[in-house]
């Protein structure tokens, strides 16, 4: 029986795909069980291209299992890493590290995770079927896995440089990337083009945006003939992941203050992307961990740098649509708005109002999942909240906040032990860069502290660069041994 001309061309497409990955993925699970602190250096890199790379390659033709099974290169790395680790643990029989309250608060959460994880769903009122289950584990389980493969590092000081060279240095690259794409790329492009079809049939999101791409890919004016505002995406496809991973780069950076001729320059366009971002919750974060960063060193300009983004932030909101590139709504859009202006009719265009519709919805969401976390404190189970349940049609019981998300799942027991494994992560690298005056220890706080500002409004371990990198760095400045400390 002859096969079609197209699924002929997809099968050898995906077989490809699969060989070159086998290629790169064996030596580099080889170099990250030699050492594994290279799986950091890959997920810094690898996850701010995962989703273009990913898109790129359904637009080959790589579909089904070949690319679910390269997109898992992330958690192969993570579970090679932990693997060596555990090895080690067994051959000298003792941790690598002291144990930390926010140890056994990690350990607590994974545990309970795990335990709701196997609880019948009907139990406790929840729908979500297995797929759901699995997404929703590997989601609360990654930032614990990337924790404790950073305690379990020991890391010498010259390897904390190359690693924030590495941020900073990929951030600007993303940066460049987007703000190329924004003014030079018309928006037709990214309507035509794979990431579509990548996100709604792949991954199973179902967005409505322009041309079906996500929502925040633009920023909506109000206007239903008016257009519409672009908004940075860059390689990580999305204008908050970007912005996540700018916000990191730029506190770490803060920090760190080596080179300053290849520092400054580099952190000016990263800050260009950020704002190009408009995320204002990304901003937000950036001021308060130059706060952070401001008690923890006892300096004042970290306090002005604060004071500053906040200022440029309000300025920002009425500059932007005066910089910002354009784009015009085709007409299956025009009639997506206006439907969407009947749902909320007193909606606004002004970035600055209350009643915006991306303000508007963070705070009914917020608000929405702390009343389903208060009236079902036992949870419904994995997989009934945030991008899991949006992704696998199960009803979602809440979205947007970590905590929410967290709560509506695994029950306020869950919620209150995730706010106090994040609280004594905080606090713990606080008083680890207050005592050793590590100026590493001092950006990861930073960095940390803003990313817990950003959990009150969207799902920050959802991003994978996050869950996978700042956790990590988390775990190695909780508490450095005397070799890190200048």
């Amino acid at each position: 029986m002859a096969f079609p001309a197209r699924f002929t061309t997809r099968l050898m497409a995906s077989g490809l795909a699969v060989a070159v990955y086998g290629l790169l993925l064996v030596p580099g699970a080889v170099l990250v069980w030699r050492r594994p602190v290279f799986a950091l250096y890959a997920w810094i890199v690898g996850l701010a291209a995962h989703n273009a790379v990913m898109a790129s390659l359904y637009g080959a033709g790589v579909r089904g299992g070949a690319l679910t099974a390269i997109q898992a290169w992330k958690e192969i790395l993570l579970g090679v890493a932990l693997a060596r680790v555990a090895l080690e643990v067994l051959r000298t029989g003792r941790l690598p590290f002291r144990i930390h309250p926010a140890d056994v608060l990690a350990v607590a959460f994974a545990a309970l995770v795990c335990v709701y994880a196997v609880l019948p769903q009907r139990w406790l009122g929840g729908t979500a079927d297995r797929s759901a289950i699995g997404l929703a584990l590997k989601h609360d389980l990654v930032p614990f896995g990337a924790y404790f493969l950073g305690r379990s590092l020991v890391l010498r000081r010259e390897e904390l440089v190359r690693l924030v060279w590495t941020v900073v240095g990929t951030a600007a690259a993303v940066a460049v990337l987007g703000l190329l794409d924004d003014f030079l790329v018309p928006i037709s492009w990214w309507r035509d083009s794979a990431v579509v079809d990548y996100f709604h049939r792949h991954l199973g999101y179902h967005y409505h945006g322009t041309g079906g791409l996500p929502e925040n890919f633009v920023f909506n004016n109000g206007g239903d003939t008016q257009g519409f505002y672009r908004r940075l995406v860059s390689t990580f496809l999305g204008p908050l992941a970007s912005a996540y991973a700018f916000v990191t780069a730029l506190l770490l950076g803060a920090a760190f203050l080596r080179r300053p001729r290849i520092l400054i320059p580099l952190c000016a366009v990263i800050f260009a992307g950020l704002l190009f971002t408009f995320s204002r919750s990304a901003l937000l974060a950036l001021a308060s961990g130059f706060v952070i960063f401001a008690f923890v060193t006892r300096r004042w300009w970290p306090v002005a740098a604060a004071v500053a983004t906040l200022a440029i932030s309000v300025a920002w909101v009425h500059v932007f649509p005066n910089v910002a590139p354009t784009g015009k709504w085709t007409q299956q859009d025009l009639i997506q708005q206006r439907n969407n202006a009947k749902q909320q009719p007193g909606a606004s265009g002004s970035a600055g109002s209350i009643d915006e519709p991306s303000i508007h919805s963070h705070w009914i969401s917020l608000r929405e999942g702390v009343r389903t976390v208060v009236h079902h404190p036992q949870g419904f189970g994995l997989g009934n909240a945030g991008q899991t349940a949006s992704r696998t049609g199960t009803a979602i019981k809440a979205g947007e906040s970590n905590y929410t998300e967290i709560g509506a799942e695994t029950g306020l027991l869950g919620a209150l032990i995730w706010i106090a494994w994040g609280l004594a992560v905080f606090a713990g690298l606080v008083l680890s860069a207050q005592r050793t005056r590590w100026w590493a220890a001092t950006g990861i706080a930073a960095a940390f502290g803003g990313a817990l500002v950003l959990a009150v409004q969207t799902d920050v371990i959802g991003d994978p660069w996050m869950a996978y990198c700042l956790w990590s760095l988390a775990g190695i400045a909780l508490m450095p041994p005397p070799i890190l400390r200048e």
